[in-house]
């Protein structure tokens, strides 16, 4: 079951899979399927590949959307600071299974550690003197320091289980990942339009917005919700020390091309789409790592751009 995982109750869990295997295997497989023929690329017909498409073409959508806030609030460390506290929140898991017999989802673990990480760095920014920076770069490094100090302690014998996290990988794209990442996809799609108004008065006047009565900690706490959720959903293909980037580097592409925000948000999604696309491609053809080979292809995209527009091949 693809809920079950995350212990949600089985009167939810069957109809959301049955939905789910429908949409997995004649949406998805079917479109695939006549790609592959239409193009002649046979691996487009592999499950396995549909499944790391699917993944990266939700990783890139809800990544630049949530990253968009972000970036233009000069927080752009948040999402790879989550990154490592979520990384923590795996060896948490792995840690209770193999020293207590507590089975914990890994995912589940990352989320929960990603959520609290979050709301620990938006209490210490509000209430406290520390520069946003420093705040970020201390939960950063307190979270890897707990995942380093949980493996030490098992003698690296959750380290085998942590590493498909931290690098991420094309072939251990599960069905129950990619359910877990379409939802959670859905999830963070339906939170930003419902907040879309008060979340963008909030990114570029938060006093303006305070004053209009808009709830800013409330808003603020949502963001940091929604990028550990973005952060935690991408961390099987990308892995959690790259997972930052699709956050990040669509949204600074997107700024040379655009003349508006709305206009941003939709070349920064579609810059990571195409990333992401070209990225799981090279890494099947070539033998790559999946999240570095869309990292690469990502980065390769914002060079050329900011090549082009200096030399005026293109003015926004």
């Amino acid at each position: 079951m693809l809920a079950g995982d995350i212990g949600m109750p089985l009167f939810f869990v069957d109809p959301l899979t049955g939905l789910f295997d429908w949409f997995l295997r004649v949406v998805v497989g079917e479109g695939f399927s006549l790609l592959a023929e239409a193009t002649g690329l046979e691996f487009l017909d592999y499950p396995y590949m549909q499944r790391a498409y699917l993944s990266v073409l939700c990783i890139a959508l809800v990544g630049p959307l949530v990253g968009s806030f972000l970036v233009y609030r000069d927080l752009s460390m948040v999402g790879d600071t989550l990154a490592h506290t979520a990384f923590a929140g795996v060896a948490v898991a792995l840690f209770l299974d193999a020293t207590f017999d507590v089975v914990v989802s890994p995912l589940l673990g990352a989320l929960v550690v990603a959520v609290v990480a979050a709301l620990l760095v938006q209490v210490l920014i509000e209430f406290t003197d520390t520069r946003s920076d420093a705040v970020l770069a201390m939960v950063l490094t307190g979270g890897f320091a707990l995942g380093s100090v949980l493996i030490s302690i098992t003698g690296g014998g959750i380290s085998v289980g942590i590493n498909q996290y931290l690098f991420g990988s094309l072939a251990t794209v599960s069905r129950g990942d990619v359910g877990l990442l379409v939802g959670m996809t859905l999830v963070v799609l339906a939170a930003v339009v419902v907040i879309y108004r008060p979340l963008l008065y909030v990114t570029f006047d938060e006093v303006a917005a305070l004053a209009s009565g808009i709830r800013v900690r409330a808003v603020n706490t949502l963001l940091s919700v929604l990028t550990a959720f973005v952060v935690v959903s991408a961390m099987r293909i990308m892995g959690v020390i790259l997972v930052a980037a699709l956050l990040v580097v669509p949204v600074i592409t997107a700024a040379g091309l655009s003349r508006s925000y709305k206009q941003s948000l939709a070349v920064a999604v579609l810059a990571a789409e195409v990333a992401g696309v070209v990225g799981v491609s090279l890494a099947y053809v070539y033998g790559l790592a999946a999240g570095g080979s869309i990292v690469l292809v990502t980065i390769g995209g914002f060079l050329s751009v900011t090549v082009a527009t200096s030399l005026g091949v293109y003015r926004s």
